[in-house]
């Protein structure tokens, strides 16, 4: 059975380079750039894994991994963060809000695929 991952990425670039490596893994993916969007596509597209940029306007990846991980029905889906923002701090407070995984851009494919793969 293929997986299926959710890409929110408020950059039309990123989500195309990330759901052309994800499609190379055999994953099959579900890219939006609306953050305010997250809850709405997981009920439709039912993801095994979720790929969460951290700088988008309107709801910032640290808050939407907090709100998903607060609520029963979507906080046993893996949330990688794949951002910019890879500091030990922005680590660190991606660990508080419930990230299971982060990836720092720029990534090589391998790079991400192996942290989807680790939690598929």
């Amino acid at each position: 059975m293929v997986k299926k991952v959710l890409i929110v990425d408020d950059s039309q670039a990123e989500l195309r380079l990330i759901q052309s490596f994800l499609q190379q893994g055999g994953f099959h993916s579900i890219g939006i750039s609306d953050p305010t969007k997250i809850e709405e596509t997981i009920e439709e597209e039912r993801p095994n894994v979720i790929l969460l940029d951290v700088v988008m306007p309107q709801r910032n990846g640290f808050q939407a991994c907090r709100e998903l991980k607060s609520q029963d029905l979507y906080s046993k889906i893996p949330v990688i963060l794949v951002t910019s923002r890879a500091t030990p701090s922005d680590l660190y407070w991606g660990e508080q809000q419930g990230a299971n995984g982060y990836v720092a851009k720029p990534f090589t494919p391998e790079e991400l695929l192996d942290a989807v793969k680790r939690l598929a």
